[in-house]
């Protein structure tokens, strides 16, 4: 992120803008609204600037810049024609640290003035950091036609209840659940409706009954990476969450979706580096949601695939503390079919099988013939560490040394990597790979070739 999103008071702060034609008086009508004080330096002024100084709204400062008319300025707008009249001012305030915008022009800027959408106190702010000014109004104009036009007086009647809402309920937590139940309520048909005396009641009601929620525990999938591949109820969880213990496989993009005051604990996994023990994580799930906070389990891909989702539940469940389940997309679907590699295929594969490469089991062996069955589909997690084992196994029970093999290692992910090859060569494949890594193992995989679409086409 290039620049930090800020809303900045201007009432009463004197802000120096240079010119006075059309586009300078559209910036000088939103300095206006917004309370500051504007002082203009321009040669001429057109009509509206000119009704502006007779009126006493503006200070005319002439045509003439000097540099001291920066000294006890907040920020400077420059909206003139005069390129190099704009360098000049805006040298100028960078030479003494004061903010500057210079209009269409993103070198001579040190902010940038946001499309909003305006609805009264509550305001929302799109900005493409100066590289698309006409990309963020297309936006701003998308965002405008979702937000009610009543979400204003909402944001008001808010305002005037809040120190009596924080007086009355205890906890930062009770009290953002009491608003986010408020406004999903009858309160806003009636604030719609331009009843506030009758949203004001229904406030009260609401409060008078208010009584702290149990905390809940949302084990929920995120999926192989791609921060899109996101559920729509997934996103909504770690958008409500409290607290969100996630994996080291879970993306940046995805993280970056998380309620920015949410608390992050990463209790991730990672074949040879130090990880939160899995009975440790248990037990701060079920600390969090005594506290009556509702917390998220984040986990790379589904829950219920390779992910100690059924051991947690079952700790919940013992527990007694309310969960839900939310499915992800497993990295056996997503990295696969970002790799171009169908998992089933008529006349090559007509079953798939989803394998790990570690398990806490009884020290029994897999079902190797049955693994290397031909016309089927084997997708190994977490195996690159045992890919010799496993490839002496497989041809050991009958499944053919050229049989189609692939790697995948951040699937989904624009520094997606594949490499081919066959059963084979499969340990030095899973010796070179980054890691983690998926093995595919069967004839699909010879479909990449042909069938490949995201990331790295070029590598084999």
């Amino acid at each position: 992120m290039s620049h930090f999103p800020i809303f900045a008071d201007l009432r009463d702060r004197a802000v120096l803008l240079a010119g006075a034609g059309k586009v300078a008086e559209r910036k000088a009508q939103s300095l206006l609204d917004a309370g500051a004080k504007v002082r203009v330096v321009a040669k001429t002024l057109n009509f509206q600037f000119q009704k502006w100084a007779d009126e006493g709204e503006i200070i005319w400062l002439g045509g003439e810049f000097c540099e001291e008319q920066l000294d006890d300025v907040f920020l400077i707008t420059a909206a003139t024609s005069d390129h190099a009249f704009n360098r000049r001012i805006f040298d100028a305030a960078e030479a003494r640290g004061k903010l500057c915008n210079t209009v269409d022009t993103a070198n001579l800027c040190s902010f940038i003035v946001p499309a909003l959408v305006d609805r009264g106190p509550l305001k929302i702010a799109v900005s493409s950091g100066g590289t698309s000014p006409v990309l963020a109004r297309k936006w701003r104009q998308i965002i405008e036609t979702l937000v009610p036009l009543h979400t204003g007086r909402m944001a008001e009647i808010a305002g005037k209840w809040r120190s009596h809402i924080k007086s009355r309920i205890e906890g930062t937590e009770n009290r953002r659940r009491f608003w986010e139940n408020l406004f999903d309520s009858r309160f806003s048909a009636l604030t719609a409706q331009g009843d506030t005396e009758a949203a004001e009641t229904e406030l009260t009601a609401q409060l008078e009954n208010f009584a702290p929620t149990r905390g809940e525990v949302v084990l929920a999938g995120a999926g192989p990476g791609d921060a899109g591949l996101l559920t729509l109820h997934a996103l909504q969880a770690v958008q409500a969450a409290d607290a969100v213990f996630y994996d080291a496989l879970v993306s940046d993009g995805i993280m970056a979706m998380v309620r920015k005051d949410a608390e992050k604990i990463s209790v991730g996994k990672r074949a040879g580096l130090h990880h939160v023990q899995q009975e440790e994580t248990n037990r701060l799930l079920v600390e969090y949601a005594q506290k009556g906070l509702r917390v998220v389990r984040l986990k790379g891909g589904d829950p219920f695939v390779f992910g100690r989702g059924g051991e947690e539940a079952q700790v919940l469940k013992q527990a007694g503390i309310p969960y839900r389940i939310i499915p992800g997309i497993t990295a056996a679907l997503g990295a696969t079919a970002y790799a171009g590699i169908p998992l089933t295929h008529r006349g090559c594969a007509q079953s798939a099988l989803f394998v790990t490469g570690h398990s806490k089991h009884d020290g029994s062996e897999p079902d190797w013939r049955t693994l290397a069955l031909s016309k089927q589909t084997l997708v190994v997690y977490m195996g690159t560490l045992k890919a010799a084992e496993i490839t002496e196994k497989l041809i050991a029970h009958g499944r053919s040394a050229d049989t189609p093999v692939a790697v995948i290692s951040n699937g989904t992910l624009p520094e997606q990597s594949v490499l081919s090859g066959r059963l084979k060569n499969l340990p030095e494949l899973a010796e070179k790979a980054p890691r983690p890594a998926l093995m595919v193992i069967g004839e699909v995989a010879a479909l990449r070739e042909e069938l490949k679409w995201f990331g790295e086409r070029g590598r084999t």
